[in-house]
């Protein structure tokens, strides 16, 4: 026979028989077994387990609950700061302002110059007037056309007790708004 008649070829295989397990036999119970005594190294290490992650749980809540008083005190200095530094960035405005420079320089001596002059550095001409400025300046920053500005504010040095006392009156009056008396002021138009 071929190869491939013998694979064609039926095999019998033969069926073995299912091993059968042994019977149980059913005891009536005659006593209660022995109790086993728990182990106290595993109860000891839960217990502290669960005592550490109590711990770090407090640990955690105190650690931000400091941090957040530590935060609105911080912002409470940061309003602050920034308060002060609008205060001082409006009183550099007043100060650097034109006409807190005039009176500066009308204090000082200075006066208005007239008509510009040029030097020509080549030769050494002047172009111009050529004359240096009048002892009198024609501006006077302080004068009756000078509009009040609210941001300069009067040296605290200079006032003696009796102007102190009659500048904090003439302040209480000033700080008032103007009084209404037509209607509410408007530009006059044709």
């Amino acid at each position: 026979m071929s190869l491939t008649a013998a694979a064609r070829a039926p095999r019998t295989v033969e069926k073995e028989a299912p091993a059968r397990a042994p019977r149980r036999q059913l005891q009536p119970v005659t006593g209660t077994p022995k109790r086993r005594k728990p182990k106290l190294a595993y109860a000891l290490v839960a217990l502290a387990g669960a005592m550490a992650i109590g711990a770090a749980q407090i640990g955690l809540s105190l650690a931000i609950t400091q941090d957040s008083f530590l935060l609105a005190s911080l912002t409470s200095q940061q309003h602050d700061l920034d308060l002060r530094t609008d205060a001082l960035q409006e009183d550099l405005t007043g100060l650097s302002s034109p006409q807190a420079l005039a009176t500066g320089a009308a204090s000082l001596g200075m006066v208005v110059a007239g008509t510009p002059s040029y030097l020509r550095l080549s030769d050494g001409a002047v172009f111009g007037q050529g004359t240096g400025a009048g002892g009198m300046s024609t501006i006077d920053p302080n004068g009756a056309g000078a509009v009040g500005n609210a941001l300069l504010q009067a040296p605290v040095a200079e006032t003696t007790t009796d102007d102190a006392a009659d500048a904090t009156a003439g302040q209480t009056q000033q700080e008032l708004p103007p009084a209404i008396t037509d209607g509410l002021p408007s530009p006059t138009t044709r």
